[in-house]
């Protein structure tokens, strides 16, 4: 009996040990419970604020999950997605910022303020809304107020960009050498359009694009029946031109091509604004062109304002001066109203039109020098002498700027890719074997070094001449003989021999150091990004062979024209090469680039030896001479050759000619070079055009 008594008291115990443990259990559980939705479960500002960093994410569809169920009621996910992305992407929303200004616990409302950046500058403005909880949750009474007060379900959020007006590229005398022009627009009235596939191709056929290009375009998302739909830009035709004397044949032949298109049910030919080049090819390896925006270009510069209607510069001029031309786009950031009425603006940005650019350049010098040598390949550089002003830079054969404006057809740029003259390719920019002209440069360096005098005489040789038998069967050559043999003699018959000696007087050393004080294997100090001069392929000269043939601008010796002409301007500013430039300056002032490069008694010389070239009758340019004034130059022709045996290479004709007196009231500095002169007068083929230019430049002799 005490056994079964002691048992039972024990079965009681444990019972209630084991109901403690379960009642202390389930009151921690719960304490817990408690103290996790205590900490899980954001308030209504924390809600807030992870709704608006879900917009810098994108994450739209978080957005929604914060949302109440009534809310849902209102607005499918996906047109809630389609919503928020539409407007906030559409202004480019970014650093959104939110402050809570005030919270009524009550009625769970949160007071705020909302900042952030768009496209047409800062968006700030309170606003308020209310929470629910929901799902032991903290979830927002969403409506369409929340982007923004009193936005409804029927607003649009626009955004109207105001595009900046491109600024003129302008000659010194502000002549228009880029800006606002007008073309012709050939468009198409679908709904118009009799026997439609016969005519689509017959106006492809007109237009010279392919018939399946004009259907693309009208069977876009946007065309109606009575949508003009834009097919091609073309060149209008202007009646003054057509009532000229002798009209342009390419204008006749436009006017008539316009005329048949027109006959066409459905073709329209409307007035269009485009970025015009009225000296077509004249100028177009310097001012360049603009062309549409590219995808590659939108994301290269990212955040500079660009837009799918935006132009942008590709070459020349119109690439170099990009940031100052394109200007800044204005913006405006509106509610419209179901009709499309503006009810509020949000944002707003001033449109800021481009700049205009005047360049130093002289456009009648430009068409003229382009005139002359248009049918040749070739290039030429003017300065002021006496300022570094860049006057014009012209490079043959070229191609017409405005058809790039216009959409150039495969065949078009067929025809400029595979010609052999290669009409795309700026020569001014490039680098070439100097000849002749090259001598003034060594004759200056070997006056300022001291390696000779200029009444040294250095013996005549007749016309061939090595300097001892380890040449082996290199022989230097010269074309005529002359007695005494010194530096002015040798400008004027320009002496291959006597130029191969002075080399060697000056030696490797003096003439690698000085070359490279003058800018050979460096920069050009300009606008317009040209290639190095060199005077050898790794910088330094490999044999005496080598050396010799520097000094008559040949071996390895490449120049740029513009560095050629710059280092011309030491001989009439005291030994100073100038700094060339192309923004125009109401008052020129030269700015010197390599100062002191040779002694005021050095430049002297040399200019006195080149004034010879132009003014003795035995000189090499005597057939530019005039007697009105005094000119100096040097021709040049250099060989181009596989090999030193090569007897089928071709030359190089060159010819530098300036106005060396600072009294003159119109000076000018020409370098012009052609390719291929070899059996048409070699540089007196190039003396000849440049002297139709002068004529033109101070009027006839």
């Amino acid at each position: 009996m005490k056994y079964r008594h002691n048992r039972k008291r024990r079965m009681i115990r444990v019972g209630f040990l084991v109901l403690s443990i379960i009642f202390i259990a389930g009151v921690v559980l719960f304490t817990i419970k408690g103290i996790t939705k205590k900490e899980v479960v954001k308030s209504p500002e924390q809600v807030l604020k992870s709704y608006m960093n879900c917009i810098c994410q994108k994450n739209y569809s978080e957005m929604y999950e914060m949302i109440t169920n009534e809310s849902k009621e209102t607005i499918e996910k996906e047109d809630f997605v389609k919503r928020n992305s539409a407007i906030y992407e559409g202004i480019e929303a970014k650093n959104i910022n939110i402050k809570i200004i005030d919270y009524e616990e009550e009625s769970l409302t949160v007071k705020y303020n909302t900042a952030f950046d768009t496209v047409a500058g800062k968006v700030d403005f309170k606003n308020e809304v209310a929470f629910l909880e929901q799902d032991d949750q903290y979830k927002m009474v969403w409506s369409n107020s929340v982007i923004y007060p009193g936005l409804t379900e029927d607003d649009k959020v626009r955004v109207s960009v105001i595009q900046a007006q491109r600024g003129q590229i302008l000659d010194r005398n502000g002549r228009m050498l880029a800006g606002k022009g007008v073309a012709s627009s050939v468009g198409i009235i679908p709904g118009k359009l009799e026997n439609r596939k016969k005519s689509i191709v017959r106006i492809a056929k007109l237009l010279g694009i392919k018939p399946e290009d004009i259907e693309k375009e009208l069977t876009a998302k946007w065309v109606k029946e009575d949508s003009f739909v834009p097919i091609k830009k073309i060149a209008k035709v202007k009646e003054l031109d057509l009532l000229a004397l002798d009209p342009d044949e390419t204008i006749v032949e436009e006017q008539k091509r316009q005329e048949k298109l027109l006959k066409i049910s459905g073709v329209m030919i409307s007035d269009v604004e485009v970025r015009e080049y009225p000296l077509k090819d004249e100028a177009a390896h310097l001012v360049g062109y603009v062309q549409n925006v590219t995808a590659e270009d939108l994301e290269k510069h990212a955040g500079e304002g660009y837009t799918n209607a935006s132009v942008i510069g590709k070459t020349g001029l119109e690439g170099v001066y990009e940031k100052e031309l394109k200007g800044e786009n204005g913006c405006k950031i509106y509610i419209a109203d179901s009709e499309g009425k503006e009810k509020e603006q949000l944002a707003y940005k001033i449109v800021k039109d481009g700049k205009d650019i005047k360049l130093t350049i002289d456009a009648d010098l430009q068409a003229q020098l382009y005139k002359n040598f248009k049918s040749d390949k070739s290039c030429s550089i003017a300065m002021n002498p006496f300022t570094g002003e860049v006057l014009a830079m012209v490079s043959t054969p070229s191609y017409d700027t405005n058809a790039f404006i216009m959409g150039m057809s495969k065949k078009q740029w067929d025809r400029l890719n595979k010609d052999k003259k290669q009409p795309l390719y700026n020569r001014f920019r490039q680098v070439w074997c100097p000849g002749s002209t090259f001598k003034p440069v060594i004759a200056a360096i070997g006056l300022q070094s001291e390696a000779f005098t200029g009444t040294d005489n250095f013996g005549n040789e007749g016309h061939s001449w090595q300097k001892d038998k380890t040449w082996g069967t290199y022989h230097v050559t010269t074309l005529h003989t002359y007695s005494p043999v010194i530096l002015k003699n040798a400008l004027i018959y320009s002496d291959n021999i006597y130029f191969a000696k002075a080399a060697l007087k000056i030696g490797t050393e003096e003439m690698e150091r000085s070359l490279s004080m003058l800018g050979f294997h460096s920069s050009i100090p300009f606008e317009i990004m040209m290639a190095e001069s060199k005077f050898s392929n790794n910088k330094h000269i490999q044999s005496e062979v080598g050396l010799a043939d520097t000094g008559y601008g040949q071996g390895q010796v490449l120049v740029n024209p513009l560095h050629l002409a710059c280092i011309y301007t030491s001989f009439c500013n005291d030994g100073n090469v100038l700094k060339p430039y192309l923004l125009y300056k109401e008052n020129a002032k030269a700015e010197q680039w390599i100062s002191e490069a040779f002694s005021k008694s050095v430049s002297q010389e040399v200019l006195e030896g080149i004034k010879s070239v132009v003014n003795d009758s035995h000189g090499t340019g005597y057939a530019i001479h005039r007697k009105d004034m005094i000119l100096a130059g040097k021709t040049g022709t250099a060989e181009i050759k596989e090999s030193k045996s090569d007897t089928t290479g071709t030359e190089l004709g060159w010819f530098a000619v300036m106005t060396p007196d600072k009294k003159n009231k119109k000076p000018i500095l020409i370098v012009s070079m052609v390719e291929d002169v070899k059996g048409i007068g070699g540089s007196g083929y190039v003396v000849k055009k440049d002297k139709a230019v002068l004529d033109k430049w101070f009027g006839k002799n």
